[in-house]
């Protein structure tokens, strides 16, 4: 038996999970929820500002309207982290539970070139990208569940704060929602002595790239640090201690993988893949090569984040972080329809039709499901007509 999937039924559906997890209310007769969330969704679909998305509407409210609906939705910054948080995991597959999970946490940077709103912390401060040093950054958790990467906990990151402390919110979220962590796979930007200590008292098992520091290996006095594990032309195994500057100490297990270039990034020769690991017990330096490869899918996430995000200029975080936490809720929905309705059944795991919708395919339904209800805007005021050409 045949089903078929409308753009009417993802719509209602995004917009009912929406609706019922932000808390959403009518903020007036010519601005309901449903209206607010046709602008909202176009804006992502379009990746423009909800001005914009309002003008492109022809019934659609004014754009003052449309702001200032959706301030009326903003809460306090961790009352909007935690109604997110609760759309991110409102469909996440009981199965997560059933076991322990690999888990992937990273960092995503939103380029920046503005000042803060209130307070400096806001802006987070790393190396530049896009032309600015300042971001708004956020941190994100997710799960590979049989193919499939869902975006379980989000939160914010301030300028200056410790990557232990942003851990510990992602994993206490996990752990609220039933999900006991089985591996963390890290970024290298965790690479610290702080993180490491902290995974380690807290007994979770991790796995992140080394980043190489000291002497190189052209140094008359030979490499030294971590850069004499870049130097090994075999993979093997070892032991080394971690010191920060303020003199605290933490031990990993050191696991080098080499490999050839083969004329990959025009190079040839030797590649030695450092990487650092605790809890457990791998079977191969190949297979921690294969399993840390699972870590770049949510580097796929933020990706596909951007291409439903919609822009704004404005200076308020708390806009901000809506928009995020929407595009990732939307992100989820379209993870979610291939894993219950789109997949085909059979034997051992479910056979996953991605070409059937793309991620860019359902947000064009949201958009299209928008101008059909409130109407597309294909004229506009001019002060003289148009000129007609000779021949036409």
């Amino acid at each position: 038996m045949h089903y078929t999937v409308t753009r009417s039924a993802v719509q209602q559906h995004a917009a009912g999970l929406l609706r019922g997890c932000l808390r959403l209310k009518d903020y007036g007769p010519s601005c309901s929820v449903g209206v607010l969330l046709h602008v909202l969704f176009t804006a992502c679909s379009r990746l423009c500002s909800l001005s914009a998305a309002c003008f492109f509407l022809a019934t659609a409210p004014s754009r003052e309207t449309i702001r200032r609906a959706s301030l009326e939705a903003l809460v306090s910054r961790d009352e909007l982290l935690r109604r997110l948080n609760h759309a991110l995991s409102a469909e996440v597959p009981r199965a997560l539970r059933r076991r322990p999970q690999q888990v992937a946490a990273d960092l995503v940077l939103i380029p920046y070139h503005g000042q803060p709103m209130l307070d400096p912390a806001e802006v987070y401060r790393s190396q530049a990208k896009s032309g600015t040093s300042h971001f708004h950054a956020y941190a994100t958790a997710y799960v590979n569940y049989r193919g499939q990467r869902f975006t379980l906990a989000l939160t914010y990151v301030e300028r200056g704060e410790k990557l232990q402390e942003v851990l510990k919110r992602l994993l206490r979220r996990l752990s609220a929602l039933g999900i006991r962590v089985r591996m963390l796979l890290l970024d290298r930007g965790f690479w610290s002595v702080a993180v490491i200590r902290y995974l380690q008292q807290a007994r979770y098992p991790f796995l992140m790239p080394v980043v190489l520091r000291g002497r190189k290996d052209g140094h008359p006095q030979g490499p030294s640090g971590t850069r004499v594990f870049a130097t090994r032309k075999c993979g093997g195994w070892d032991e080394y201690t971690v010191t920060a500057g303020d003199g605290q100490k933490a031990r990993v297990s050191i696991c080098v993988h080499c490999r050839n270039y083969n004329g990959q990034w025009g190079r040839h020769g030797r590649q030695a893949l450092v990487y650092a690991f605790w809890g457990l017990e791998p079977s191969s330096t190949r297979w921690v090569k294969e399993t840390y490869r699972k870590r770049f899918a949510i580097e796929s996430s933020y990706r596909q984040l951007h291409q439903g995000r919609a822009r704004t200029s404005t200076r308020d975080p708390l806009v901000r972080l809506l928009l995020v936490g929407v595009a990732l809720v939307l992100r989820n929905v379209w993870v979610w329809l291939h894993y219950a309705v789109l997949s085909t059944p059979r034997r051992g795991n479910r056979r996953y039709n991605l070409d059937r919708l793309t991620l860019k395919g359902m947000l064009l339904w949201l958009q299209h499901q928008a101008e059909e209800e409130l109407g597309r805007r294909e004229e506009v005021l001019a002060e003289r007509p148009m000129p007609q050409r000779l021949g036409a």
